[in-house]
């Protein structure tokens, strides 16, 4: 079952969640409509956690928002290597400051949410990577189509984003042994955003809900990942 968010509310609506908590008395709520057509009430500022440092998302390559989805995505779906869509957008939190439910939807809230599970081959993941880079840093403009870079987690590379397309990414490690990325070696991969239409898996904001919650104060990794050259 999924469920889209619509605007915050204050209109009555049921409010019991499907967990069973009753959330009356809350003073402003989001209405979510699930795939079934049933409208629940909950409200934006339950606190779900605490911000352990400062939580961002507003570089080209990464940012700690970044890293805490990719850290989710990694421990919840058991994966190697976790990618997240480039977007800079979402709450910006101090060190300290409490995590609210709305804070999380804001970094989370979209219409293809679902947390894929798959293996991918060295070639492909470095594929993947080429081909949102040359999105960004094409010469020809009328070849760049916009976004930022795909986030990582679990792994860091080098790129040169006034090399050739097919020669920006290099130097593909993963962070959990230290060893290079193999071309032909397969890695357990999680991710989310895919428009794929039968992709499956668990809504991103349900998985991020889950691992804030369970750790309380949240950390992002804050692995530097990515290793900017060649841009003097």
């Amino acid at each position: 079952m999924r469920m889209k968010i619509a605007q915050p509310s204050n209109m009555p609506c049921a409010m019991m969640d499907r967990r069973g908590k009753d959330w009356r008395g809350a003073a402003q709520k989001t209405r979510v409509i699930m795939d079934d057509g049933e409208s629940l009430c909950l409200p934006i500022n339950r606190v779900i956690g605490t911000a352990g440092a400062l939580l961002y998302r507003r570089g080209n390559f990464n940012g700690s928002w970044d890293d805490v989805i990719c850290d989710a995505i990694r421990q919840e779906r058991d994966v190697d290597i976790a990618l997240s869509p480039g977007f800079r957008w979402g709450t910006t939190l101090l060190a300290g400051q409490p995590i609210t439910i709305d804070d999380m939807y804001t970094q989370t809230s979209m219409n293809y949410p679902a947390v894929y599970w798959m293996e991918f081959t060295g070639k492909q993941l470095k594929d993947i990577l080429e081909d949102v880079c040359d999105n960004l840093f094409n010469p020809d403009p009328f070849f760049q189509q916009g976004g930022d870079m795909v986030r990582v987690g679990g792994m860091s590379y080098r790129c040169a984003p006034k090399a050739s397309m097919g020669s920006r990414i290099s130097d593909m490690v993963l962070s959990r042994t230290g060893a290079p990325i193999e071309a032909g070696k397969s890695y357990m991969v999680g991710g989310w955003a895919s428009v794929n239409p039968d992709t499956k898996g668990p809504a991103i904001y349900d998985l991020l809900e889950n691992y804030i919650t369970a750790k309380g104060v949240v950390n992002p990794t804050n692995s530097q990942s990515v290793t900017v050259v060649g841009m003097d």
